[in-house]
C-alpha cells in the first residue's frame, strides 16, 4: 500500500469524525473484513468510509456491502434522508458489490438473513435492544462465523450514540430468547 493509502487508513481509524465510528474502521482494518452489513445507513458517509477502509485493508480482494434502510420512507425528523436511488449512485461508485434493501431495517434483516450468508462485520442500531423486536435476534447467529464482529449503537445519557462490540454469548442469549418467543 502506498504511503498516501496508509495515511488515509490511519486518518479513518484514528482521526475521522465522528469519533464514535472509529472503532468500526479499526475493526475492519484489524480483521480485514470484506463482507459488511449495516442496518440504517443514514447519509451513506459511514458506509463509504467503511468500504474505503475494507478495500485498503484487503487490497485486490472483493468487498461486499449490504445496507438495510427505510430510505424514502424515513420520517422527516430522522435527519437527512438518502433515497434508494441516491444510495445506489453514491455507493455504486465505490467499486464494490453493493446490495441495498429498502424497508424497516429489523424486518428487512429477517427477510434477507438467509440470503446474506456469513458476514464479517454487522452494525446494528440501538433500536434492536427493544424487547418488542426480539425475534430479529433469532436470525443474527446464522449470519455470523467464528471471527465475525457485531457492533451495536448505544444511546448515552448525554444523547450521544456510541458503538460497542457485542459479545457472541450475548448474541446467542438474545437469539435463544427470540427463538422461545417465536415458538410460543
Amino acid at each position: 500500500m502506498s504511503l498516501i493509502g496508509q495515511l488515509r487508513l490511519f486518518h479513518s481509524c484514528y482521526l475521522s469524525n465522528p469519533p464514535a465510528n472509529r472503532p468500526i474502521y479499526r475493526a475492519i482494518r484489524r480483521s480485514r473484513a470484506r463482507k459488511i452489513v449495516e442496518l440504517g445507513i443514514g447519509d451513506g458517509s459511514r458506509a463509504l468510509r467503511m468500504i474505503a477502509v475494507a478495500k485498503r485493508a484487503s487490497p485486490g480482494r472483493d468487498v461486499e456491502y449490504c445496507g438495510l434502510d427505510r430510505f424514502e420512507d424515513q420520517a422527516e425528523s430522522a435527519g437527512p434522508r438518502l433515497t434508494l436511488k441516491g444510495a445506489h449512485q453514491l455507493l455504486g461508485d465505490a467499486g464494490v458489490r453493493v446490495r441495498l434493501v429498502p424497508g424497516d431495517p429489523p424486518e428487512s434483516l429477517v427477510r434477507v438473513a438467509n440470503s446474506l450468508g456469513k458476514v464479517d462485520l454487522l452494525i446494528l442500531p440501538a433500536e434492536l435492544e427493544s424487547p418488542s423486536i426480539a425475534r430479529v435476534w433469532f436470525f443474527v447467529p446464522r449470519m455470523l462465523h467464528r471471527r465475525s464482529i457485531v457492533f451495536i449503537e448505544r444511546e448515552q445519557p448525554d444523547g450521544r450514540r456510541e458503538l460497542d462490540v457485542m459479545p457472541r454469548q450475548t448474541i446467542d442469549g438474545l437469539a435463544a430468547a427470540g427463538a422461545v418467543r417465536r415458538a410460543a
